[in-house]
């Protein structure tokens, strides 16, 4: 069972009561109180588990790959948004289920596919129970996600945000650190896209679910099982209207202003002359140039069935 043995000190032993075709990624992402108290409340829920704890960025893509070629049937993804991309990009193009544990700072998808996020317990009875959802795997350069990207503002946020200021603040150090970036002037964003009814913008945002930040349905058209990229741009705005314009689409049932545009799409690219950052689920991924594509109903993800 995952042999390293760097990754035996990390994993919980089994014990008799141990399901053996799951294994548990936890990522506490706090200190080191608040990281104890989450190791031993998903040790207690996970009853028997394999568990493994990630100490550094990437460790939770390579356990997940790993656990794919031991023969694991669901890999549990126990964090925020960052934790269930790095496990997504370990498993994916396999047949393998994903299981959510939402724990930490936010974690957008487990609201998304309409998981108790404040509720463990029930969190792990969906996990138990088996029911499985088909959604859309979407890619950025190769790079899998499974929410949303964003290039420009935000991700210049998240890159401006450090770790230690998080810790801090938690959501709230993003909208400090857009703050502090308003002033600047935003890059030029060339689009293209055969469904795009804008060349240019300052800054671009792609949905694969409706929701983008928390519980805020900003992306209105969004189904994570429909093969199609929501986009929303943001056409030559400065960082100011564009921080105002943001509050608009999420508190609107639809947008109508004529600053942004909304398309779908099953292919995008986006260039920069300039050096403009990428963010995918919430992580940086690089600069642009970025090609997006999507793959249809190709992530298998462990979900409470329709009736919930």
């Amino acid at each position: 069972m995952l042999r390293s043995p760097s990754l035996k000190k990390r994993s919980k032993p089994a014990s008799t009561f141990r399901v053996s075709n799951t294994v548990v990624i936890l990522n506490p992402a706090a200190g080191n109180e608040e990281a104890k108290y989450w190791q031993e409340r998903v040790e207690s829920i996970t009853r028997g588990c394999l568990i493994h704890i990630t100490s550094h960025p990437g460790e939770a893509e390579a356990l997940a790959r790993r656990a794919v070629g031991e023969g694991f049937g669901k890999i549990v993804a126990a964090g925020g948004d960052g934790t269930v991309n790095e496990v997504v990009n370990g498993l994916a193009g396999s047949n393998v289920a994903l299981g959510l544990l939402p724990i930490g700072t936010v974690n957008v998808f487990a609201m998304e596919i309409g998981l108790p996020s404040h509720n463990l317990e029930l969190c792990w009875d969906v996990i138990q129970g088996g029911n499985m959802r088909l959604v859309d795997l979407p890619s950025a350069n190769a790079k899998c996600f499974v929410q949303l990207a964003g290039v420009g503002l935000d991700a210049q946020v998240v890159k401006e945000t450090s770790l230690a200021f998080k810790r801090s603040f938690g959501p709230l150090s993003y909208l400090i650190s857009a703050a502090q970036i308003a002033a600047r002037q935003p890059p030029k964003l060339v689009i293209e896209s055969e469904n795009a009814p804008v060349e240019e913008g300052s800054f671009v945002l792609i949905g694969n679910g409706r929701l983008y930040g928390g519980p805020f349905p900003f992306f209105k058209h969004a189904l994570i099982d429909d093969g199609l990229f929501d986009v929303v741009v943001f056409k030559r705005l400065g960082y100011l209207e564009i921080i105002k314009y943001l509050q608009d689409v999420v508190f609107s049932s639809d947008i109508r202003v004529p600053e942004i545009e909304y398309f779908q799409t099953q292919r995008l690219r986006i260039t920069s002359a300039q050096d403009v950052p990428i963010e995918l689920d919430g992580e940086l991924a690089g600069n642009c140039p970025v090609d997006f594509q999507i793959k249809e109903k190709s992530l298998r993800v462990l979900a409470p069935p329709p009736s919930a």
